[in-house]
């Protein structure tokens, strides 16, 4: 583990994978695997096994690219996801991703950026840091910052971040460094693929920020995000209904969590957290309360969220895997061709 941190700059359990302190991992990994109280577990079939690449991965976790400087997308927005009621599910049962293929896995509310590990994280936009949370059986070390305009991003499974709660920051602006931490990367290591999971909440929902169809972009640059190439710094916090906080703070099932949500005494930061609650423990809620003041349409307002000192481009994996290998996924093609799926 030592020549790890020498090559990485990381630890590998404490940072990398997010695994200290070790008791409160394990008791948040049984979650994952029991579930707990008004948090059903996980769902995990053979079909899960399609998230390991033991072709791309090792690289990746050794700091180095696989191919020079561009990121992998490794897993996209399911557009048709199982209902969460049922459990968080990396199964792949029912899933379409923006380009009506499946690049995704049934739950997958955001986009993985495959990168090496100890790769710098920037920020997506400008804005101010609302919460960073560490939690091994949901995303290990994250981010969220709030955009305004009804925006929020999270930024996930990181090895250490360089900003604190409450920073304001500016569009670009380098604010960790990647890693794999979380149950994820535990139990995949050197198969599952390294990446930096990124959300992106409109109006208190998560959305794709690819353009679908009859939806706009939220990416600045179309299609395909790019790196940021100016440092903006405006921002004004979205403005919350206090009365539907209230109301979503009496919809939660967990006293526990009710508790802290009545504590926070800062209005602003009590409206973010109750956000992201119900967004990562949805089931926890007796129904999601819309919490903003008024309703904000799709705005392309974000960035790639690394740096074009370190990436040139992105490619899809799928898309990647075709070009490199074109008979076997032609053969794949022509067994879906003939079972009438596709």
């Amino acid at each position: 583990m030592l020549f790890y941190r020498r090559r990485t700059g990381l630890r590998l359990f404490g940072e990398v994978m997010g695994m200290a302190p070790l008791r409160l991992r394990l008791s948040q990994a049984k979650m994952v695997i029991k579930g707990d109280v008004d948090v059903p577990k996980a769902i995990i079939g053979l079909s899960s096994l399609k998230q390991l690449h033991p072709r791309i991965s090792p690289k990746l976790w050794r700091g180095k690219f696989y191919l020079p400087r561009t990121i992998i997308i490794s897993n996209l927005f399911n557009h048709t996801q199982t209902p969460i009621e049922k459990g968080w599910s990396v199964a792949r049962t029912q899933i379409r991703d923006f380009r009506g293929k499946q690049l995704t896995y049934d739950s997958h509310n955001g986009t993985d950026f495959a990168i090496p590990v100890g790769s710098a994280v920037y920020t997506a936009a400008a804005g101010k840091v609302v919460a960073i949370k560490s939690d091994f059986h949901r995303g290990g070390l994250k981010i969220f910052i709030d955009h305004g305009h009804g925006l929020l991003t999270s930024y996930n499974h990181l090895a250490k971040t360089t900003i604190g709660l409450g920073d304001l920051v500016t569009r670009g602006q380098q604010i960790a460094i990647s890693g794999y931490s979380g149950i994820d990367g535990a139990v995949t290591y050197m198969l599952g693929i390294p990446h930096v999971h990124f959300n992106v909440w409109l109006n208190g929902i998560s959305v794709d920020p690819f353009a679908t169809a009859g939806k706009a972009s939220l990416w600045r640059s179309g299609l395909m995000p790019l790196p940021a190439t100016d440092h903006e710094a405006s921002f004004e916090s979205t403005a919350f209904d206090s009365q539907k906080i209230a109301n979503g703070i009496a919809n939660c099932k967990s006293e526990t969590v009710r508790k802290a949500l009545e504590e926070t005494e800062d209005a602003y930061f009590r409206a973010m957290h109750l956000l992201i609650e119900q967004n990562y423990f949805p089931t926890r809620f007796h129904e999601i309360t819309q919490l903003y003041d008024q309703q904000f349409n799709r705005t392309p307002l974000l960035d790639l969220p690394f740096s074009a000192n370190d990436f040139d481009k992105c490619i899809f994996l799928d898309e990647f895997y075709e070009a490199k290998f074109p008979r076997i996924y032609k053969r794949k093609y022509m067994v879906k061709l003939e079972a009438g799926v596709v």
